[in-house]
């Protein structure tokens, strides 16, 4: 007797996207090849023109990565020693070790239990006399509660930094991620909704000050040719990545909103699961970077998706508090209780805009068996 063959669901496929804008994509690589500009050149300014109109931006500086974003946004945020800059501990460590490049200190605040982004409500008692600027976090594609927060910044005179790395085409009340601060940071690694083909960043703004200041920071602080006034860092962002970019931008609404009907079938399909489902707050316009179920069983329900040849993903089983690397902050087991809850419990189901609903069925049906 033969047994039915069943292909791998992966978490994210990357494969699916590109061959469906394989003729584009090849064609602008073969052009920045054939043109031999290499750096510096027309395609990352075009994209960054682009992005900045799609966000609703002025300005929009390409760096080489997301976590260059964030360092150079804490610079020209006057972040220095000794500062101290509040964030949540439920996030991929690059938005800490942001705040720990320029020697300042992270502060951190728990999450709420329902958007998994910064509690606004415990914001206020972090705020201290050290304190230079507040970077909330974008997760899984929702954006933080930001009006609260930019009314504490205006009232404390601190600067208002969006970590939107996994958050590109989501709204809040309106505006695109990347709008509603001084500075937005964003990450264009491989898997995230507007991804490259390699590594990508970039700082948005509508202060020109700001503009100018990452711009020259990302090409070694140069003011001219040969003169550098301050420490500068080869953060740039290379010409085929930005031409990779441009033609992946003309198709991220297309994308998000298929990941949006994605999740709406998830939804339907696990509403009666013992999982607690992410959902989407009032306001907010999601674009579902992860779809995130908790579980208290998570670890066994994980294996016994990847018996099923599920693909899942843990998005983020420690969180930042209780990382090694900031032992020295002093934090401690019960700090942040949602945090640690939601660490403990998270499972990135498959989610990407290819997904298919025989595949969500699936993946529905193993959860069913062994939730």
């Amino acid at each position: 007797m033969n047994e039915r063959i069943v292909a791998p669901i992966p978490q994210v496929d990357l494969t699916r996207q590109y061959a469906a804008i394989k003729t584009e994509v090849d064609a602008v690589i073969q052009r920045t090849l054939h043109h031999g500009a290499f750096a510096s050149s027309d395609s990352v300014r075009l994209f960054e023109d682009e992005f900045a109109r799609y966000c609703g931006v002025k300005y929009c500086v390409c760096v080489n990565s997301g976590t260059s974003a964030l360092h150079l946004a804490m610079i020209a945020a006057g972040v220095r020693p000794g500062d101290e800059v509040i964030t949540v501990p439920f996030t991929f460590i690059a938005t800490a070790w942001a705040i720990s490049y320029v020697g300042a200190r992270p502060v951190f605040v728990d999450i709420e239990p329902h958007s998994y982004c910064l509690d606004v409500e415990q914001l206020a008692g972090a705020i201290g006399s050290k304190t230079r600027a507040i970077l909330p976090v974008h997760l899984y594609g929702q954006m933080a509660d930001l009006d609260p927060v930019r009314e504490l910044c205006g009232r404390n005179g601190l600067l208002l930094v969006e970590d939107a790395a996994q958050a590109h085409g989501a709204e809040y009340r309106g505006k695109r991620a990347g709008a509603c601060g001084n500075m937005g940071c964003f990450s264009f690694y491989p898997t995230k909704n507007l991804g490259a083909y390699g590594e990508g960043g970039a700082v948005t703004t509508n202060d020109e000050g700001l503009a100018t200041r990452i711009r020259r920071l990302r090409d070694h602080a140069q003011i001219s040719k040969y003169r550098h006034e301050e420490l500068g860092y080869n953060y740039r962002m290379d010409e085929i990545q930005g031409a990779i970019l441009r033609v992946r931008l003309h198709h991220l609404d297309q994308w998000n909103a298929a990941r949006r009907q994605n999740a709406t079938y998830y939804q339907k399909k696990l509403a009666d699961q013992p999982l607690v489902l992410p959902f989407e707050l009032p306001g907010r316009r999601h674009v579902w970077h992860q779809f995130v179920v908790r579980s208290r069983h998570r670890d066994r329900l994980r294996d016994q998706l990847s018996k099923a040849q599920i693909g899942t993903g843990l998005h983020y089983p420690i969180p930042l508090h209780l990382q090694p690397a900031y032992n020295h902050l002093g934090y401690r087991t019960g700090d942040f209780p949602v945090a640690e809850m939601v660490a403990s419990e998270c499972l990135s189901l498959p989610m990407f805009s290819e997904l298919e609903e025989a595949e969500m069925d699936r993946v529905c049906e193993v959860i069913a068996r062994h939730a």
